[in-house]
């Protein structure tokens, strides 16, 4: 693109004096327009150097001060005034205002016919984007024959770097090197020592779709780096960086640029595709071994060998944990940011998890947006190394991820085991306030299959089952209960009972009578003892909660 001080230093237009701060000039001009009106700058748009004679300006020059305003407020690239015809020179008291304001104002000598100035001006311009044209769709033409041949991300990236001669390095949304041009194979530091300056010097720096950043290279000079978003998600973009971008031979343009982003875009999202549909064939092979191991009389199947292709391996160790990114207030409605978050803490798991633990398998738990890890060696520090993991993935990106770990099984057939496992401790942490990074599933027993029920439903059972028992008052009942669920634990034996309680035989069997008419039913009965003691357990929870 061209800037006005572009255009000064042209030779054919030496003779324009610029009179205003030089520094200033360095502003973008998309066209030339010439007018004689005051009010020109309600008609045309930003970014044009506007040429006139002044001849409405010529008895008082200061009223050119409110039509620089209005052209600065249009963000017009300049002004150029030829003198010589109705003025004579150009009033200081209007450069200086001009100056103030940081508006340039250009002197076009008597010798110097506006019309032909608008036509050298334009023509100019208009090569200079038809240059600019023709090189991006050179470039266009390129990258469609790489396309064509199917060529990877690394190649492809390698030949841009090749294009514009100049380093060029691809970067994942946790901004790690996915792909580099060939420039670094040549110099004594590679292409993370340039991502972790900037990283280090830029907090924010992915924030923007289109940046320009300054660190240090090899010999500690500064160095321009200029970024770019490679939109594959919404939320969670790739970055194409640049380096040296003022060194990039011209006529390389933004357009080529874009165009290599639109590109990697698609390589991105087809290999993405590709991908998905392999994730969805793991995703259903582990759906169908958690039903079936979960189904009863089952006959027995070889699942190492039907699972070879989803990385299970012969082991005599297998533990589920169950991964989930948390959501937050702002997250918690926004479904595709949801799977996107999922998407990119699976890739995040892909990579580092198996250099820290070996033998794992990362799964999409179907229809939903959580994931499973299928650990298939005995692992000492296991909640370290996902803590380790969770935090390095929270440093890179607002991604949290919890785990919820089963327990460890010995054998294939139990890996729904400690699937279920996994899953019910993070239904746990549903119900905590503060969730930690790592669960481990405790069994409950039976209380727990009750957890969930209503306290009503609750007290309903326990008065049905145990009547004035379920919440004694009374000191005579209270002492009955405590019999009876103490008769209850010693599998229905008096004489334990009485020795537990320090009671004679005969009191307690004249207890369990009484309790037995009380309640109506037989207390040794196999289907009547559970009904009991799970309501005695039920019923003290209960009261626990009130």
């Amino acid at each position: 693109m061209t800037t006005l001080e572009d255009l000064l230093k042209i030779p054919r237009f030496s003779d324009l004096k610029l009179l205003t701060n030089p520094t200033k000039a360095n502003i973008l001009v998309e066209s030339i327009e010439i007018s004689e009106t005051p009010d020109v700058a309600d008609f045309i748009p930003k970014k044009i150097f506007l040429l006139t004679t002044a001849m409405v300006y010529k008895d008082n020059q200061k009223d050119l001060i409110p039509l620089i305003d209005s052209l600065k407020e249009q963000e017009a690239a300049g002004i150029a005034i030829k003198v010589g015809r109705f003025i004579e020179s150009i009033d200081p008291e209007v450069v200086a205002y001009a100056n103030k304001i940081d508006f340039p104002v250009v002197q076009v000598p008597s010798t110097q016919p506006l019309g032909a100035l608008l036509h050298q001006l334009l023509n100019y311009l208009w090569d200079t984007k038809t240059e600019q044209l023709s090189y991006a769709l050179d470039i266009q033409k390129r990258f469609s024959d790489l396309l064509i041949h199917d060529v990877s991300i690394a190649r492809f990236v390698a030949d841009f770097g090749k294009m514009i001669n100049t380093p060029v390095i691809l970067l994942s949304p946790y901004r790690k090197v996915i792909a580099h041009s060939k420039h670094f194979t040549q110099t004594s530091k590679p292409a993370e020592y340039y991502v972790e300056q900037l990283i280090n010097k830029y907090d924010h720096w992915n924030e923007d779709s289109h940046s320009s950043f300054m660190i240090k290279d090899l010999n500690q000079a500064p160095l321009q780096i200029a970024g770019f978003s490679v939109i594959v998600n919404s939320y969670f973009p790739h970055y194409l960086l640049i380096l040296n971008p003022e060194q990039v031979p011209y006529p390389m343009s933004e357009f080529a640029v874009e165009q290599a982003c639109l590109v990697l875009s698609f390589m991105l999202y087809k290999n993405q595709k590709i991908q998905e549909s392999l994730d969805f064939l793991k995703s259903d092979f582990l759906a169908q071994l958690i039903e079936y191991q979960q189904t009863p009389h089952q006959s027995k199947r070889d699942w190492l060998d039907l699972g070879a292709n989803y990385g299970l391996k012969k082991s005599t160790q297998y533990q589920v944990a169950y991964a989930v990114c948390s959501q937050t207030t702002a997250t918690a409605t926004k479904i595709k940011y949801q799977q996107e978050e999922s998407d990119v803490a699976f890739q995040w798991l892909q990579e580092t998890l198996p250099l820290r633990i070996k033998h794992t398998s990362i799964f999409k738990v179907k229809n939903t947006n959580h994931l499973a890890i299928l650990i298939q060696s005995r692992v000492e520090d296991l909640d370290k190394i996902l803590t380790e993991i969770s935090c390095e993935l929270s440093e890179k990106l607002p991604i949290t991820l919890t785990f919820s770990v089963g327990n460890l099984y010995e054998t294939a057939e139990q890996i729904a085991n400690s699937f279920i496992e996994a899953k019910t401790a993070y239904e746990e942490t549903l119900t905590m306030t503060a969730v930690p990074l790592i669960h481990r599933y405790h069994p409950k027993g039976m209380k727990s299959l009750f957890e969930k029920m209503n306290l009503e439903d609750i007290h309903y059972f326990c008065e049905t089952t145990l009547k004035e028992l379920a919440y004694p008052v009374e000191d005579s009942f209270i002492e009955l209960r405590k019999t009876l669920q103490c008769y209850l634990s010693f599998q229905c034996e008096i004489s334990k009972t009485a020795k537990e309680m320090y009671l004679h035989r005969n009191t307690i069997k004249y207890r369990i009578d009484h309790c037995a008419k009380l309640l109506g039913k037989n207390i040794q009965d196999p289907t009547n003892s559970l009904n009991l003691r799970l309501a005695l357990e039920l019923s003290e929870r209960s009261n626990q909660h009130q």
